[in-house]
């Protein structure tokens, strides 16, 4: 499967679809490192979510799906747009959607400037794997599975 396709399942979802317990939740995932693009859609579609993936910054700017999930999971570290300036520009856009930035290089002020870019939570990397799904359905309203 390519970055940004959707899942498996071949579906997409519309923001309201977690109200919905038959349609899964759609997660945007934006990592420039292309194994942990793999690694995050497997952990969350593993959770139960849907997944679509995107390259960079700018591959999900330029979507005209960009609005249409219920969580974006960022990594701030990218080579084109770091994750705090795409969060910036996504809410220019008045795109909405929950965020969590993902980061294995955790600065003093990170949490003030995630803040001030209308990002929810700041996870570290590498240890994801419960947390991420945890953080996921707290922010969209998800019971625990």
């Amino acid at each position: 499967m390519t970055d940004a396709q959707t899942s498996a399942t071949g579906q997409t979802a519309d923001r309201a679809s977690h109200a919905d317990p038959a349609k899964k939740a759609m997660i945007y995932v934006v990592d420039d490192d292309t194994d942990v693009r793999s690694s995050l859609r497997f952990l969350l579609e593993t959770e139960g979510f849907d997944v679509r993936t995107f390259r960079n910054g700018p591959a999900l700017l330029g979507s005209p799906a960009r609005n249409s999930a219920h969580c974006l999971v960022i990594d701030y570290k990218m080579a084109e747009l770091d994750g705090v300036e795409l969060a910036l520009r996504l809410r220019r856009l008045d795109v909405t959607t929950p965020i969590i930035l993902i980061t294995g290089y955790p600065e003093p002020n990170i949490a003030a400037k995630a803040n001030s870019a209308g990002i929810r939570k700041v996870l570290l990397k590498p240890n994801l794997e419960g947390n991420l799904a945890d953080c996921v359905r707290k922010l969209i309203d998800l019971p625990a599975t």
